[in-house]
């Protein structure tokens, strides 16, 4: 059986498409942008000494590295409105979930740069007169971004990926933009080609960049 392409007929809806790709755009770059914020306060936490912050921020981690993006998206959508009495817009829902979940992983790639500088330094700064903070913020931050740099471009792909997965609750992404057109042409290959089309155009440059500036920092240690 042969089957007859007909991008044409789909590309009609072609600002649909573009609609869509800038609504994953705004939601990866939101949730980037908090998602950093928690992942640096996770990770203080993680560092404070403080075994109650410690505890804290380890249970938020492992609750969402541990569970599907899927499943966190429904819960918060669905059923955490009824423990707190009121009804939460998708669109905030899915900036929420989307910014908790990456959160949990910067924290992670944060916490992992940091401590992967040897002691040293730290004492180092210290013995010549350097405070905690001035030593992790002229010493130890400026080696461990250098680290988590590859880490942290590589986990925001993912998450650009990820928003894909906020068309569950009716958010108008790239994907529901995509099954919109479909219901509207009836050319699922068509559509969802060209979904994919579009994902690959956004993320191969920055697959490659990531890869880029990992070999630069090889080369400059």
């Amino acid at each position: 059986m042969t089957y007859n392409w007909d991008f044409h007929a789909v590309w009609q809806y072609s600002d649909l498409f573009l609609w869509g790709l800038g609504m994953s755009l705004l939601y990866t770059i939101g949730s980037i942008f908090f998602g950093v914020i928690i992942g640096f306060i996770t990770c203080a936490a993680r560092l404070s000494g403080w075994r109650a912050l410690d505890v804290a921020a380890r249970v938020y981690q492992e609750l969402f590295r541990c569970t599907p993006l899927l499943v966190q998206l429904l819960w918060f959508y669905y059923a955490f409105p009824l423990l707190v009495g009121e009804t939460i817009d998708n669109h905030v829902a899915a900036l929420l979930t989307l910014s908790l979940y990456v959160g949990a992983f910067y924290a992670e790639i944060f916490r992992g740069g940091i401590v992967s500088i040897d002691k040293g330094q730290r004492e180092a700064a210290a013995a010549i007169g350097m405070s905690p903070w001035q030593s992790m913020t002229r010493v130890i931050l400026p080696q461990a971004l250098k680290r988590m740099l590859p880490s942290f471009i590589n986990q925001s792909v993912i998450q650009f990926k990820n928003t894909s997965l906020v068309s569950v609750i009716s958010v108008a992404d790239l994907a529901y933009m995509a099954a919109v057109v479909n219901g509207q042409t009836y050319r699922p290959l068509e559509s969802y080609t060209i979904m994919a089309a579009l994902y690959i155009a956004m993320l191969l440059p920055l697959t490659q960049a990531a890869d880029w500036i990992e070999k630069r920092l090889r080369i400059s240690d």
